[in-house]
């Protein structure tokens, strides 16, 4: 029971391991997860560190299962997990799998390169293929073969005088020879292939640096080309540039080799341009069967690979994670013995000494590991055990903080403390269902779908909650009922105690009609269970009542849950022994808590008893005095003003008196709390004698610990090394926070109040103006509107109420219990006990491996 509401006792150990049974022993902790070791070296550099190498070794290995796993979504090739995890590897087997990861990764490096200069080459005769497909047109047209033509901007490039001067017939480009006084133009041009969004500016750079002294046909490759290095799809142009002169060519040349164009050669002459298609057609043909065997091996690698990857990568990181552990050990002299210090609850002992055991079995080693336990001044790490129904509890309290060792533990009490405190602000039983059938799917398939391991953020915070989902939405169902609220409408179930008297058409036609208790539209017996349904229809009524009434039960319940906070704060002290807490905190404060608001608390069950709505004399409802007046009457001191007769100021004999002297003990208690505990421990300073004190919760001070009854020992005072003043000061804040913060905690619980009417309302607009514009349409057009109608309405449901709704009503839960309820015992200064668990481990590196592939 100790380790349901505190944190598990621990003990620090002192392990020492032969050499060549470290390994198997640490896997064997490492399995069972219930041991932190601490850093003996912290001073030395990771890379001085005995088993560095072995790290690099694991990394590496690492680095080749993150390439295949790569390579295998590249192909959508699913992988194969079992759900099973395989042990630790013995380190001789490091040796295999680097064999087989280095053969794995070469020969598929050596297929990808392949295959990448197999796709080069067929890119390079796909792009030839179309220039020779293309450019035939281009030297038709220069033939005067074709009269009509599609050209580029660049058309123009070739002006009207040129045509004039030297057109007789179709446009000849090239060179003449001047030599020989022939006029006989000898054909240059260059033909390639670009990316098309890069040809307007390759066309304009032409004109640009050849002066327009250059002829330029392109046109489009209507199929997608692949991108051999990247494997994308791109979008490229063939073009033929005809010119002049050897300086154009070097000119156009360059141009082309700035644009990333590829030129390809390409014949004048029709017989060999056909000739040199006719045989990039048929070593095309013979590329693709080629490439269809490379693609064929490299899958079939890849699929091999895949059905052992998942188990791999586990292994690599437990290897890797027992060679990290391993360099927080220290040598001994001999170089024969490993040291380790770890942190071991007290209760796993047992077990952990038979990890150990089967360690060195499985080594071989004849010489058994010691573990012996160590005297420490340090604090413990704090370790609650949970389970998966209350993990997600104790991950509400520690995002506060986590608890200081051995403090007391609120998640126990928040497993009903949080749906409880959440319902009454989402008290609604159609909403309430919703949520809680949500939970209750997810909780029915959670195997399932833990296995899935979804990178989605929002799905694994639901998920992980669904416990608590769950519960908030069954404790939602039963203040739905007692609200008797489904939907914004009643449940008439036992039938309502107020009869109507009046008739249908003054109902209608009057909204402001009241239902007077003191006739007999009240049958004087109360509604069996929850609120009588005629309220839902009460009209202006309605919001006064229920104002009343939940306004009253969300103080009722701050109260209590604040008065358990303090009540939560007396076994803290008690366990740690700190007489000055308990006598000097906690029973002032329970005091001036009790005197005052729990006071306002019994004046409302009074108020409820002893006054009625029926004319009873002086306890009508017309002589019930207000509960917020009194109040404040009573702490000014103030003297209540007259009532008339047969109506009485008090609601009990003596009550004045009672109240003065309630107001005055608690305003004595202020200087109790504020001077009494500093002026004790100044006290004891100067008698030199100091009573030793047991060390607080949350205090700083050292902890011993490995006593032979595992509790924490009487150590140095926790106020011994603390200066006076800082003692008064911290007393001072501590006690202003406690008194000014008992009358806003108070008042922060009207948030139950206020955030349950906000949702009731909301409910019902969206009753009055969505789903009921659609139940008023009649015949079979109605049903058509009603379905779109009730569509809408389930959408806004859902999303508003249900999801937008509970989330602010899941945050306030949230602070009235972080700052209303554990600020009274909760000091939350310790730090997680984190165990050195392979489950863990690999969890943690498979999401975060998970996150960089994204």
């Amino acid at each position: 029971m100790g380790s349901l509401f505190r944190s598990e006792e621990m003990a620090l150990y002192q392990l020492f391991l032969q050499s060549e049974a470290a390994y198997a022993c640490v896997s064997e902790l490492g399995e069972l997860g219930l041991v932190q070791f601490r850093d003996l070296n912290p001073d030395v550099n990771a890379f001085q560190r005995k088993f560095v190498n072995e790290v690099r070794r694991c990394d590496e290995m690492e680095r080749k299962l993150r390439y295949l796993e790569k390579e295998i979504k590249k192909d959508n090739i699913p992988m194969q997990d079992t759900g099973e995890s395989p042990e630790a590897p013995q380190p001789r087997e490091m040796i295999d799998l680097e064999a087989t990861f280095e053969k794995l990764e070469n020969e598929l490096r050596e297929v990808n390169q392949n295959a990448e200069a197999l796709k080069r080459n067929y890119l390079e005769l796909t792009e030839l293929k179309h220039i020779l497909r293309k450019t035939q047109v281009f030297f038709d047209e220069q033939d005067g073969r074709l009269t009509t033509t599609t050209e580029s901007m660049t058309r123009a490039l070739v002006t009207d005088e040129v045509r004039t001067a030297h057109y007789l017939g179709p446009v000849q480009l090239g060179f003449m020879d001047k030599l020989n006084d022939r006029e006989e133009y000898f054909p240059c041009f260059v033909a390639g292939v670009i990316l098309r969004e890069k040809l307007p500016a390759f066309e304009r750079m032409l004109w640009r640096a050849c002066r327009g002294n250059v002829f330029l046909r392109q046109a489009m490759i209507e199929s997608h080309l692949e991108d051999p290095s990247s494997g994308d799809q791109v979008h490229k142009s063939v073009f033929i540039i005809f010119f002049q002169g050897d300086q154009l060519k070097i000119r156009v040349k360059k141009i082309c080799e700035g644009f990333r164009a590829t030129l390809y050669p390409c014949p004048e002459a029709p017989t060999d341009r056909r000739e040199m298609a006719m045989g990039v057609m048929t070593r095309i043909e013979d590329l693709n069967t080629v490439l269809g065997q490379t693609e064929d091996h490299r899958r079939r690698v890849l699929v091999a690979a895949a059905k052992n990857l998942k188990n791999w990568f586990v292994k690599v990181r437990k290897i890797k994670a027992i060679y990290h552990t391993l360099n927080l050990f220290n040598l001994d002299v001999t170089q024969k013995c490993l040291i380790a210090e770890c942190w071991v609850p007290a209760l796993d002992i047992e077990t952990i000494h038979l990890a150990l055991r089967r360690g060195t079995e499985r080594s071989g080693s004849s010489v058994p590991p010691i573990l012996n336990r160590m005297q420490t001044y340090e604090n413990p790490p704090t370790y609650n055990r949970t389970n998966k129904f209350t993990k997600a509890f104790q991950a509400l309290i520690d995002a506060y903080g986590v608890a200081t060792y051995r403090e007391m533990n609120p998640a126990p009490y928040t497993i009903i403390t949080f749906p409880f405190l959440f319902a009454v602000m989402f008290g609604d039983l159609g909403h309430g269902a919703v949520m809680a059938l949500f939970g209750l799917w997810m909780i029915r398939k959670e195997k399932g779908l833990a296995a899935q391991k979804t990178d989605s953020e929002i799905w694994n915070i639901f998920f992980g909650g669904r416990y608590i989902i769950f519960l908030m939405g069954v404790f939602s169902m039963y203040t739905g009922l007692i609200y008797n609220d489904i939907f914004s409408k009643s449940l008439n179930i036992f039938g309502s105690h107020w009869q109507i008297s009046y008739n249908k058409s003054t109902v209608i036609s009057n909204k402001f009609l009241q239902l007077n208790p003191e006739t007999a539209d009240y049958t004087d017996t109360p509604y069996p269970f929850g609120m009588d349904p005629i309220w839902q229809v009460a009209g202006a009524n309605k919001i006064i009542f229920q104002n009343a009434y939940k306004m009253k039960i969300s103080i009722i319940l701050g109260v209590i849950h604040m008065i358990f906070g303090v009540i939560m704060s007396y076994y803290n002290h008690t366990y740690f022994k700190n007489r000055l807490s308990l006598i000097y905190e906690f029973i002032p404060q329970m005091v001036f808590l009790l005197f005052l608001f729990f006071y306002m608390v019994l004046l409302m069950f009074i108020k409820w008893n002893r006054y009625s709505a029926k004319n009873y004399g002086r306890y009508s409802a017309s002589c019930a005095p207000s509960i917020l007046i009194t109040f404040i009457d009573m702490v000014l001191f103030n003297t209540p003003k007259p009532v008339p007769e047969p109506c009485e100021v008090y609601m009990f004999g003596g009550q004045h008196f009672f109240q003065t002297i309630f107001v005055l003990v608690a305003l004595a208690c202020i200087p109790v709390m504020l001077l009494a505990k500093p002026l004790n421990i100044m006290k004891q300073r100067r008698q030199g004698n100091e009573e030793v004190q047991p060390i607080a919760a949350g205090s700083t001070s050292d902890v011993e610990v490995g006593m032979s009854n595992g509790q924490i020992s009487q150590g140095v005072d926790h106020h011994e090394e603390e200066e006076l003043s800082e003692i008064f000061i911290h007393q001072g804040i501590h006690t202003i926070e406690y008194v000014l913060g008992s009358v806003s905690h108070t008042a922060s619980y009207l948030r139950l109040w206020a955030l349950s009417l906000a949702h009731a309302q909301l409910a019902e607009v969206l009753w009055n103006m969505v789903l009921s514009n659609g139940l008023k349409k009649e015949n079979w057009f109605g049903g058509i509107i009603l379905t779109v109608v009730f569509a809408a309405w389930a959408v806004l449901t859902i999303g508003i109420l249900v999801l937008m709704e509970g989330l602010s009503a899941f945050l306030h839960t949230l602070r009235l219990h972080w700052v209303e309820f554990q600020s009274k015992f909760y000091q939350g200064k310790g730090y997680a006990f984190q165990p050195f668990s392979f489950e863990s481990i690999v969890e943690n590196s498979s999401s975060s491996s998970q996150t960089e592939g994204e």
